[in-house]
């Protein structure tokens, strides 16, 4: 069984992209077929596997100004051909469940309908065009949302991250699918017996992930906190911090399970369709303090593994702080929680599902 995977942009290591390193796990001999590739924004980690890179890589301005490009994506991941392959594995935020199969198997992992098409918010607003360019969005978008949707009606099953994203593929593209939660190595992010007297925030720092508000809930708070990772926001925050707010930058995985393990708590104050961050810290027996919405509300078990707080701002966060007890949380049963979503348990039920699928295709 000859196996095409299909992502859109790899020029970043988040959610998606450990997604899909384990699906080279599964089928190390699958040719990666992708819009964008950064080896270097990777860190060299999809450098072995065979890759399929679109024409539109090595265009001028592409990788600086990508969103300047939307309207040719459709077209581009349409062009990709799979002739020589029996099942094609798409990976898709946006654009790659878009890709033509032609008569061949295609199963999609939906990591969420296209957000910047479906969900009229601010990640919309702040992330996709800046003011002086917001003309070019309403141009072009209402065009790509009718080929999304008639996109998402290609892909012949689809498996979702979640609940919430099970519940708006069927909203939004009117299909049905299952539920494969993404994969957490379990093993690697363990608990340790060393523990430091410090909150942990890690992720992109962008809008959208809303770490202005916890920075200004620690400003009040004055405890310590620790925030790792880098993005948009890094200098704006970096502003508005206290000393008690420490800004560690990008960090190995190394560095960053060993935060997990000694923080007093995680706190992850976006609302995300999955949030692997927060299965992480819980399988490094650390509770989490969440936003109660989206993803975290199926990965996180309220008064066991964590608690939610209800609004998005900075004084529920600064309230969920002021009231947390680390006392109350057994890490072992919280790492029990996490060790569902282990990288082998992932692995072998999307290698199931894809080869009974492929099964009765062929019939």
């Amino acid at each position: 069984m000859k196996i095409a995977l299909v992502h859109e942009f790899l020029n970043q290591l988040g959610g998606a992209e450990r997604v899909l390193e384990n699906f080279l796990k599964i089928w190390p001999d699958a040719t990666l077929h992708v819009i964008f590739y950064d080896s270097k924004k990777t860190h060299g980690v999809f450098e072995p596997a065979r890759k399929k890179i679109s024409y539109l890589d090595k265009w001028p301005l592409t990788h600086r100004h990508p969103k300047l490009f939307l309207a040719l994506l459709p077209k581009v991941i349409e062009s990709f051909r799979f002739d020589d392959f029996d099942v094609v594995v798409s990976d898709s935020s946006s654009f790659a469940k878009g890709a033509k199969s032609r008569g061949k198997l295609h199963i999609c992992y939906c990591h969420t309908p296209t957000r910047f098409l479906w969900t009229n918010d601010e990640y919309l607003g702040q992330q996709l065009y800046p003011a002086p360019l917001r003309w070019l969005g309403q141009l072009i978008l209402p065009a790509i949302r009718q080929w999304d949707f008639r996109a998402a009606q290609g892909p012949d099953f689809y498996i979702a991250n979640s609940v919430n994203v099970q519940m708006r593929i069927k909203k939004y593209y009117k299909r049905d699918s299952i539920i494969i939660p993404p994969p957490v190595d379990t093993e690697f992010f363990h608990p340790e017996e060393s523990k430091e007297d410090y909150f942990l925030v890690a992720g992109r720092l962008e809008p959208y992930k809303k770490t202005d508000l916890v920075v200004a809930a620690f400003n009040d708070l004055g405890l310590k906190l620790k925030i790792a990772g880098s993005g948009t926001q890094l200098s704006e925050l970096k502003k508005k911090a206290g000393p008690n707010v420490e800004f560690l930058g990008r960090v190995s995985d190394e560095d960053l399970q060993k935060l997990y393990a000694r923080a007093r708590a995680y706190i992850f104050p976006a609302e995300e369709d999955a949030g692997i961050s927060i299965v992480e810290a819980q399988s490094c027996g650390i509770p989490v303090l969440a936003f109660g919405a989206g993803g975290a509300l199926e990965t996180v078990i309220s008064g066991q593994t964590g608690e939610f707080f209800k609004e998005q701002t900075a004084e529920a966060i600064k309230q969920a702080v002021k009231n947390f007890d680390s006392t109350k949380y057994d890490p072992l049963k919280i790492r029990r929680h996490a060790q569902q979503y282990d990288k082998l348990i992932f692995q072998e039920k999307v290698r199931k599902f894809v080869e009974e699928k492929y099964l009765g295709f062929k019939k």
